[in-house]
């Protein structure tokens, strides 16, 4: 923090940083989040994704390769691709058999390709969570907490079957990843585990990843995913464009609330 900052925060404090404003403080907190990119999910404008997809097509980033979208949920964001002019072939990732059924039909609609499979760090049987008597919801996650303490759901347990990212590019020989986008309810880490090989050779330009409080309840930090793709820089999606976070710092970084992020490989930017 420079001078001028220094001095303004110390006028704030002397200010403000008491408990009759606690309550202004925190509104303003919650406010300034919007502003930051987060917590904005109420359509692909807000949410930052229209500019995003603008931006990739200006790159040219998708004349070529494939797309990935796993926790493609009943397939909002591939149909959202094709709407938006973007031909690639898509493999829509969705292992909950409710969802898929829903994905399935959208999928014949708009000409992607529905994968009755989730992904994860190994390939296996599993357990997803979902609303009892409710399959399908977009809140599905490995991770019982996340329907019972987050949402105060009772949970419904049900076996889906997993792969890696690794697997299913040896399995379709794609040799390049237009855009790989993970929106797991918190297990993006477990994905990005699966794809070692895949971001170690390469292939895959660009990342998204949700991040939020989901994440919490898997027990990931946003560093475990920094590490884990160590030649990307990363940016935070707003509804006119990127904005670059910089080098890992936890203020900036650590904030367990919806956003998206992506993750740009180095030699693109």
């Amino acid at each position: 923090m420079n001078t001028l900052g220094k001095s303004v925060k110390r006028a704030y404090v002397l200010l403000f940083a008491r408990r009759i404003f606690y309550p202004a403080n925190l509104f303003l907190y919650k406010l300034s989040l919007f502003g930051l990119g987060l917590r904005n999910y109420e359509n692909d404008t807000v949410s930052g994704e229209k500019a995003f997809i603008r931006f990739l097509k200006a790159l040219k980033k998708f004349d070529s390769g494939a797309i990935l979208d796993i926790g493609a949920n009943v397939g909002n964001y591939s149909v959202m691709l094709r709407k938006n002019g973007i031909n690639l072939p898509i493999y829509a990732f969705e292992p909950h058999p409710v969802a898929f059924r829903k994905l399935s039909e959208a999928a014949i609609a708009h000409n992607f390709i529905a994968v009755p499979e989730g992904a994860g760090e190994e390939s296996s049987m599993a357990a997803i969570y979902d609303y009892q008597g409710d399959g399908g919801s977009e809140h599905a996650s490995m991770y019982k907490g996340v329907i019972e303490h987050l949402h105060k759901g009772k949970a419904e347990e049900v076996a889906i079957a997993l792969t890696t990212i690794d697997e299913f590019v040896a399995r379709y020989d794609i040799r390049k990843i237009a855009l790989l986008k993970i929106d797991t309810e918190g297990h993006e880490l477990s994905v990005l585990k699966g794809a070692k090989q895949t971001i170690a050779s390469g292939i895959a330009e660009v990342i998204q990843v949700e991040f939020n409080e989901m994440n919490i309840i898997s027990r990931t930090f946003f560093k475990d995913i920094v590490d884990i793709l160590p030649g990307y820089d990363f940016y935070r999606m707003l509804p006119d464009g990127l904005k670059a976070l910089g080098p890992y710092n936890s203020t900036n970084y650590e904030i367990f609330s919806f956003q998206n992020i992506v993750a740009l490989k180095k030699s693109i930017n």
